[in-house]
């Protein structure tokens, strides 16, 4: 797996520092498929006000602050880092109403949408795989981590994201998740 120096950069200070970092999502998805990266999202169990401080030479994007999400700017190039989270209580079927930090990947990982976006990496630990996207990379199908109806009600735009990954990787979505 290939790691721009900008997010080696990052990973680098911050196991330095004593905190955990990993690719994550849809830069790894695809990486594992072979198609063109766009953009690098990165998640830690670093809190976001240790992100301020450990980067601060660096120009970074706060607005996603209170979401655990600070960006920074290497090269260039705008690598978002997200807090380890856990979310609950969508009352709007969009948005999180509860969102709490957590010191836990895989609870990071649970709450996302589809097992192929549920995988995880450093040159460390190497690919973290806690809900089978792999399996489903190989398989080419697009499955709700979970229960796809749990992960529907939290944020019906996960619908439409099922139907664009479909169409974009060519992968059928398992049944379960369709219905």
């Amino acid at each position: 797996m290939q790691i721009p120096p900008s997010a080696k950069t990052i990973m680098e200070r911050l196991t330095k520092a004593g905190y955990r970092c990993y690719l994550v999502g849809g830069c790894v998805r695809d990486q594992l498929l072979k198609r063109p990266v766009h953009d690098y999202d990165m998640t830690t169990d670093a809190l976001p006000d240790v992100l301020l401080d450990l980067f601060q030479e660096y120009p970074l994007v706060t607005s996603g602050s209170k979401h655990g999400t600070i960006g920074i700017v290497i090269a260039k190039e705008v690598i978002e880092v997200t807090t380890h989270r856990k979310e609950s209580a969508y009352l709007d079927h969009r948005h999180p109403h509860v969102l709490t930090f957590t010191d836990s990947l895989q609870e990071d990982l649970s709450r996302r949408d589809f097992t192929i976006n549920a995988m995880a990496y450093n040159d460390e630990v190497r690919l973290v795989d806690v809900f089978g996207g792999m399996k489903d990379l190989n398989h080419h199908l697009i499955r709700c981590v979970g229960d796809p109806r749990e992960r529907f009600s939290e944020d019906a735009l996960r619908i439409l994201r099922a139907v664009r990954f479909s169409a974009q990787l060519n992968f059928p979505i398992e049944p379960d998740t369709a219905e």
